[in-house]
């Protein structure tokens, strides 16, 4: 009975104008989904994508450095601190792809509304900072996995990786299908490559085991190591964009609708950032089990491990993590282009070419890797810095998702709003300390 009233009278969506013919059948896809035409995986799949684009963040070359040092230094100690933040990101990009498709809006958008315009002045600038910041490490990943690759030296390979990325966004121009699966393939290669050299390792069974449900530290450079793993795990830039990407994707035309639309998508959140959990655990436990085991624990520099796994294993280890770095640098240094372009777009309503903004982001990069700063030590940088930019994005989310005249059906439960309440609670409080930490070392 349930199923016919359904179909008698289904939720209704918004037709979008102006779509391109792939975008046309995923609205068609999603409405027979909606209105119980289609079942299981064939029921999701108009409405997984998203997410996806969102995890590219949460696998970036940031965490590669992050990952790998703290595994080498300590073993499998901090795989705790991954399992939680990888929870943390499930539940603050569920909220913030919630947002737009409650309001129509992003955040970006409705911070300039919603708040002074000195305040979203403020945050539109430490969103640029941040989203500068992102790009730095993301570009000097996708470089270094060339070098690593095929031996070309920093510059060049910076420069084919800014070609690589143009060609990226460019997909955007036939619709956000083919950017998600492209991006969607990256993560593919990510996963494959750290699944490869996980089985490689052979890790402890109970060491992994311990290491996930013992939280501890082990003086002050681990407590700093873990933010630095929070910084790249939980990511500011894709805060602001996940609800960019749901607020006109597939638009519910009343409140059914949307609450459908949510649930559905709160999947593809789900799914998406458990394959990013895994990749992020996959190098801190490949690092544990073939660096911190041989005594290696200074290992950092991304080069060192591509020799160390090289040295370790005679089945080409080290080229899957040449090619997953590649792909993870490729992959979210578009992603963050995006999100840049989001952030100015939603603050002061002014909107740059995407391949403008993507040739000006491109020279912080290419001038730190002209100086011949250490590129993996600039990585780690990067990511304690964007740990500073997390409470700037999460706090309005968590302000507007709690809003029910904003909201409507989709408000948050108190449930939800105390949980990411704790969660912004912790976040700042660890960058407290980190900053405490950084000045009296």
């Amino acid at each position: 009975m349930q199923a016919e009233s359904a179909s008698s009278n289904p939720p209704r969506l918004a037709r979008p104008e102006d779509a391109l013919p792939g975008e046309a059948r995923v609205f068609e896809a999603a409405q027979r989904s909606l209105a119980g035409d289609r079942r299981g995986v064939r029921a999701l799949w108009p409405f997984l994508g998203p997410a996806f684009i969102a995890a590219v963040a949460y696998v970036d070359p940031g965490n590669f450095a992050t990952n790998f040092a703290g595994g080498a230094k300590y073993g499998y100690l901090l795989l705790w601190v991954i399992l939680c933040s990888n929870l943390m990101a499930m539940l603050i990009q569920t909220l913030s792809a919630k947002l737009g498709i409650a309001t129509g809006l992003n955040l970006a958008e409705l911070c300039r509304v919603r708040f002074k315009r000195s305040v979203s002045v403020g945050l539109w600038i430490q969103a640029e900072l941040i989203a500068m910041a992102t790009d730095l490490a993301e570009f000097i990943g996708a470089a270094l996995g060339l070098h690593l690759l095929f031996g070309i030296p920093l510059f060049p390979a910076a420069l084919i990786t800014g070609v690589f990325a143009f060609g990226i966004l460019a997909l955007q121009a036939r619709g956000f299908r083919p950017l998600e699966a492209a991006i969607a393939g990256l993560v593919g290669v990510i996963l494959v490559g750290f699944a490869f050299q996980v089985v490689l390792a052979e890790p402890s069974t109970a060491g992994v085991a311990k290491g996930l449900v013992t939280p501890q530290f082990a003086g002050s450079e681990s407590v700093l190591l873990a933010v630095g793993i929070l910084g790249a795990t939980v990511m500011p830039h894709v805060i602001w964009l996940h609800s960019a990407l749901t607020q006109r994707r597939i638009v519910g035309a009343d409140a059914e609708a949307k609450r459908r639309i949510y649930r559905f998508e709160r999947v593809d959140v789900v799914i998406a950032m458990t394959i990013a959990g895994l990749i992020n655990m996959s190098m801190l436990i490949t690092a544990a089990a073939v660096f911190h085991s041989r005594g290696l624990t200074e290992i950092g520099d991304l080069d060192e491990v591509f020799e160390g796994l090289g040295d370790a294993f005679s089945s080409h280890a080290d080229i899957a993590f040449g090619l997953a770095l590649l792909a993870s640098g490729l992959s979210s240094s578009s992603i963050g282009t995006l999100a840049g372009q989001v952030v100015m777009q939603g603050f002061i309503q002014r909107q740059i070419p995407l391949f403008v903004r993507r040739a000006v982001t491109m020279i912080p990069a290419l001038a730190v890797i002209a100086i011949g700063v250490n590129a993996s030590s600039a990585l780690v940088v990067s990511q304690v810095v964007l740990s500073f930019g997390i409470p700037f994005a999460l706090v309005p989310l968590v302000l507007f998702s709690r809003d029910r005249k904003l909201m409507g059906e989709l408000v948050n439960r108190r449930v939800t709003t105390l949980a990411a309440a704790v969660v912004a609670g912790l976040i700042i409080s660890l960058n407290v300390v980190l900053l405490f930490l950084t000045f009296t070392a």
